[in-house]
């Protein structure tokens, strides 16, 4: 894509793809903007939330809509799974109106919200640039950006 860095630069823009794994929602909401839903979002002390993440129709960071739930029983600490959110994650779809699941480039970002670090953070280790979901760090994109794969 035109505003994704250049190859081994620090990438601006990103591609998110929802599927059957780890992006069930990713798409377009009614009011134009892009959005990504997850209630998988977890920290290593227990808590967990369902959160929903908003750009702008251009892709530049709007909001972060985050709500605690209960993380699932007998889970290990660092692997990601659906919590239970007693019709949560269905709420935060009901913000979008009509929305269409499709690709989406959007800009990085992180806030800190319920003293946790939301978002899709930057990080560049041994030459490399990847950007993972936070909190739980359960999805990792990298180059080239086009978000057909990512590690888990």
């Amino acid at each position: 894509m035109a505003d994704e860095a250049p190859t081994g630069g620090t990438p601006t823009r990103f591609t998110i793809r929802p599927d059957d794994y780890h992006v069930p929602y990713a798409g377009t909401a009614q009011d134009g903007r892009k959005f990504f839903l997850s209630d998988e979002l977890f920290a290593y002390d227990g808590r967990a939330w369902v959160g929903l993440f908003l750009w702008k129709p251009d892709g530049v960071f709007d909001e972060v809509r985050v709500s605690r739930i209960a993380r699932g029983v007998g889970v290990p600490p660092g692997q990601a799974t659906p919590g239970n959110g007693d019709g949560t994650l269905q709420a935060h779809l009901a913000l979008l109106g009509a929305y269409t699941l499709e690709p989406i480039t959007v800009q990085p970002f992180t806030e800190t919200v319920d003293g946790a670090e939301f978002g899709w953070k930057v990080n560049h280790c041994d030459g490399m640039y990847t950007i993972n979901i936070e909190p739980g760090d359960f999805i990792c994109y990298y180059e080239p950006w086009d978000g057909y794969e990512y590690d888990t």
